[in-house]
């Protein structure tokens, strides 16, 4: 093993499952306990594989939801239509059973406390899955600092979804905005609204930037996961409104999901 920990980060494992939480009609938190789990950061991700009974297998990657803080690691996967992987993780898979995994993985597209804020954090569906893990870190590591603490790294989260039923993680959102006055959550419903709904209903565009996003004079560190039409956008916006690219990291998945 290399000082780093590479060969361990890079072993495959088997992760049982200890808990599954239906998050929407199409998404599911596993939660799962690792055996020499060498802990993560918020934004890094995993790879799964899957290995049918004659033999092939199949890969892919999920971003790892729970917070460092957490002895057990979530995923939360979305099921793709004509997905390979997909539904066999969000409708066949039980507790006690088993999925083989390896990570954590990646280092660009992570954050932690002493990186520091004001942090924006701007997702598309289930995109908002690591940054769900930076919140949930934001709010464990800081939970017994007092407000003060709170005040010196305060978020502002805007997340596009296609309807109010697919919004990832929904409660827990609303939740951690109602306790935290330096949380500041913003929806945007692009397909369908519930009766009555007051915020946004289209895609994330200039002029909402311009509403939701610090200033680039307050230099925040940005975060933007979803779908590569929806990431690319925005980017390319923040940095025509000041931001400077050093602070804009970006983590994409698609083609598809475009609509967010």
């Amino acid at each position: 093993m290399s000082p780093d920990g590479t060969a361990s980060r890079i072993a495959w494992r088997l992760a049982t499952v200890i808990d599954v939480v239906l998050e929407t009609p199409r998404t599911r938190t596993l939660v799962l306990d690792v055996p020499g789990w060498p802990g993560h950061r918020a934004g890094q991700h995993v790879d799964v594989r899957l290995t049918a009974d004659d033999g092939y297998q199949a890969e892919r990657s999920y971003s790892i939801a729970s917070p460092p803080e957490d002895t057990r690691l979530s995923l939360t996967v979305e099921q793709l239509k004509d997905g390979e992987v997909s539904p066999y993780l969000s409708e066949a898979l039980h507790a006690g059973d088993t999925l083989e995994l390896r990570g954590p993985i990646g280092g660009y597209f992570v954050w932690d406390i002493p990186t520091g804020g004001p942090l924006l954090l701007v997702g598309g569906g289930s995109g908002i899955v690591p940054l769900m893990a930076m919140l949930r870190h934001r709010d464990a590591a800081l939970a017994s600092a007092g407000a003060g603490a709170r005040e010196k790294l305060p978020v502002r989260l805007l997340y596009s979804s296609r309807r109010w039923d697919e919004v990832i993680y929904r409660d827990e959102l609303t939740s951690l905005a109602e306790k935290d006055l330096t949380l500041q959550v913003t929806h945007t419903l692009t397909r369908e609204q519930p009766e009555g709904w007051a915020g946004f209903r289209r895609r994330i565009d200039r002029a909402m930037l311009e509403q939701v996003a610090w200033p680039a004079s307050e230099q925040p560190r940005v975060f933007i996961c979803g779908p590569t039409p929806l990431v690319e956008s925005v980017a390319s916006t923040l940095v025509e409104l000041g931001h400077q690219p050093a602070l804009v990291k970006t983590e994409r998945f698609g083609p598809t999901g475009g609509a967010v």
